[in-house]
């Protein structure tokens, strides 16, 4: 399928075209053309004729609506439970006006990502039983859980594409054999052999069911520390870590997904060293750690510190909590410093500031890793009573937790909150051209709360009962770069972080405000609503104090027809959530959208595109080509990429969208390969200073392939 103003006639005038098939088509949008232009028309004649050659010869054929969802249903592909909710009379009519769209996929990866990825197939794997549409209905009927008006909105914001839902709530929703609905999970666990069997049980759980799972390792005692008063009985978290990656790779979601695993220490934990070393190309076979991911907790202190030129100290996880009475964790770093290092309770060494920051750097030049949270940005920054002390797997779900404890028979003696990651994006792009962002946010939040609503682990308590208490989603954002681009808006310009700032301002009022509205609709707000800066009113002070407009001539253009917030809306929103609550405790976080992006023809997350032709390998097929959305020969030069522009514009444009939103912001970073550890080391101090809550991937520029054609190569060239 290609745009309808692309006929087949015109295809068919183009000898170059005749008689490749789609894979072909597809790497010839990586050769410049006859007349020394990029092929975009090949591309799309390579989606075309992947229906022709490939889907459409095998998609199981019904002859009516009805004969599909009775077939469906009876040999268990879809869940009867969702489509007895709604006549059959709805269900058609909402079928034909997600036809009545005419969507179309705009390049090839679009419509090989779905159909590879998300459709419903026979269990054999072998034939397509849903079209986009079908999934796109299903996903809706399955979220709207009856409500016919709010399935009519959900299918209009996903069928044109201003809103779609993460990967877990896109292939799962509404099928009988499927996964849960949860991009990923947060877990934290504490210094006793009960927590640590319980994390590793949960985080087997948890992977099977489809979810990437962090956790949080800094309350466990270091190596060589003393168990039952015996010295030297502790072996440390690099055992913990070697047994959480072995459960990674066992359980994955009936194949459909890998597990995957992230592990998050405080960098004043002792065994910090030992945790990077575990991730050198040269790290010895016994701890070295292949596919789990790491990050660091990095509090201001330690910037400080490397400042002076000064030691670092490194704390006894067990006498920190001996002595303070709760986990380490729990403690802030930065205010309790001078006072651990003075204490002769708390067993203590210390390393070189300046040199753990040189260590970090040089890890994540050999390896992309660490991700860093900065914990004290990110904790000035938490509306919710309660500490935030870890992340994610992809670095932008930042919630507080608190701990579980167990009796001797491994029984639950206090259920602790654990953290679910609800999540979706709006494509930035399609939102504005909508021109309501109020409505596809409206929609949004909904779509999430109902993902939150319908998510019931009881596998894994604390992370059942942390979203009955919490409802918290993250509401993303995609396709930045993309719409900068095609409205002649150079990425971190002054008029593209301009732009982001009243984006994400926007955005940030009408998602407090749909929650507001579910809170006064349900009658409740999220479990201690009473103790955030919602209800005490000062989260509202910076929107109520000044006031947020654009403040250049071409954002102001861009917004022409959009609403935006004025100081009164906010002092009315502000009035109507201290009456009534919010219904969600969190509303935002910007994950990277890896492969929604394709499908939804995004440029991933906020951040700038890696290449104007991006280079995928995809299992059997080999390479495949993606060009950056709505990039055409004659605006090539908006789209300069992410290691052209410099971390400096990156961070400038996170640092604008950072301020408006709750959680984290997905944030890779991207050097040369002329790029030396001190320029790491840079990017990391000026994250800091901008505000920046946290930092995913670093990523280095590989040279060039020895034997590629230069002269022929669009995506070396470019």
């Amino acid at each position: 399928m290609v745009e309808a103003a692309v006929t087949e006639t015109a295809f068919k005038s183009e000898p170059r075209f005749e008689g490749l098939d789609y894979h072909a088509l597809n790497a010839m949008l990586n050769l410049y053309g006859p007349d020394g232009k990029i092929q975009f028309d090949a591309d799309k004649r390579a989606a075309r004729e992947y229906f022709l050659q490939h889907v459409n010869q095998n998609t199981v054929f019904f002859h009516s609506l009805k004969e599909k969802l009775d077939y469906l249903v009876d040999k268990q592909y879809y869940e009867p439970a969702v489509l007895e909710q709604y006549s059959f009379e709805f269900i058609s009519s909402l079928h034909d006006h997600a036809f009545e769209k005419k969507f179309r996929f705009e390049t090839f990866l679009g419509a090989f990502k779905y159909y590879t990825s998300y459709t419903l197939k026979t269990f054999d794997g072998k034939r397509y039983l849903e079209r986009f549409e079908d999934r796109v209905v299903m996903t809706a009927l399955g979220l709207a859980d009856g409500d016919e008006a709010l399935a009519t909105q959900l299918v209009d914001e996903i069928i044109s594409g201003r809103f779609q839902p993460a990967t877990p709530t896109f292939l799962n929703t509404g099928k009988a054999q499927r996964g849960e609905l949860v991009s990923c999970f947060l877990l934290r666990i504490e210094d006793n052999m009960e927590s640590i069997a319980r994390g590793i049980n949960s985080a087997l759980q948890l992977s099977k069911r489809g979810g990437g799972v962090a956790l949080l390792l800094s309350n466990i005692r270091e190596s060589g520390a003393p168990i039952k008063q015996i010295e030297n009985q502790s072996s440390g978290i690099i055992p913990v870590m070697k047994l959480l990656e072995d459960s990674f790779s066992y359980a994955n979601q009936l194949g459909a997904r890998q597990g995957a695993g992230a592990v998050y220490l405080s960098a004043h934990h002792p065994d910090i060293l030992r945790f990077l070393d575990t991730k050198r190309e040269n790290a010895d076979e016994k701890i070295r750690i292949k596919t789990l991911s790491l990050g660091v907790v990095v509090p201001d202190i330690t910037f400080e510190l490397a400042k002076n030129g000064e030691d670092m100290y490194l704390f006894s996880p067990y006498d920190v909590e001996r002595v303070y009475g709760v986990p380490f964790g729990d403690i802030s770093v930065t205010d309790k410093y001078r006072e651990m290092v003075d204490d002769p309770r708390i067993k203590k060494t210390k390393i070189n500031a300046r040199e753990f920051f040189q260590t970090l750097a040089e890890i994540q030049f050999e390896s992309g890793y660490p991700y860093i949270m900065f914990e004290d940005t990110v904790n000035r920054a938490n509306p919710i009573k309660g500490r935030i002390n870890m992340s994610n797997l992809c670095s932008e779900i930042l919630q507080v937790n608190t701990p579980t404890t167990y009796n001797e028979d491994l029984s639950y003696a206090e259920i602790g909150k654990d953290i679910s990651c609800n999540l979706g994006s709006m494509n930035i792009a399609l939102a504005m051209d909508g021109g309501d962002l109020g409505r596809t946010v409206d929609t949004a939040i909904r779509a999430l709360t109902a993902v939150s609503n319908q998510s019931h682990i009881s596998s894994v308590r604390s992370i059942e009962d942390g979203n009955d208490r919490s409802h918290a989603i993250g509401l993303g954002q995609m396709n930045l770069h993309g719409y900068l681009a095609r409205e002649h808006v150079h990425y971190g310009s002054e008029e593209g972080l301009d732009f982001t700032n009243i984006y994400f301002y926007t955005v940030l009022f009408h998602a407090l405000r749909a929650s507001n509205k579910l809170a006064i609709e349900r009658g409740t707000a999220f479990e201690g609503f009473a103790d955030s800066t919602y209800a005490s009113g000062e989260f509202f002070d910076k929107y109520t104090e000044q006031e947020w407009v654009p403040q250049t001539e071409r954002v102001r253009e861009l917004f022409a027809g959009h609403q935006i917030p004025t100081q009164d809306d906010w002092r009315e929103l502000k009035a109507s959530v201290q009456a009534h609550g919010i219904y969600n405790q969190n509303l935002q976080a910007v994950p990277p959208t890896g492969s929604i992006s394709y499908i939804n023809n995004s440029t991933s997350s906020i951040h700038p595109i890696a290449s104007k032709i991006e280079i995928r390998k995809e299992g059997k097929l080999g390479r495949v080509y993606y060009p950056a959305p709505f990039m055409t020969n004659e605006n090539l030069e908006y789209y300069q990429d992410a290691y052209e522009i410099g971390y400096e514009k990156v961070i400038d444009t996170y640092a604008a969208a950072t301020q408006h939103v709750d959680q984290g912001l997905s944030l890779t970073l991207f050097f040369k390969d002329t790029a030396t550890t001190r320029d790491i080391n840079r990017a990391q101090i000026y994250a800091w200073k901008k505000g920046i809550k946290t930092i995913y991937y670093i990523r280095l520029r590989q040279m060039a392939l020895e034997g590629t054609d230069m002269t022929e190569c669009v995506s070396c060239m470019l």
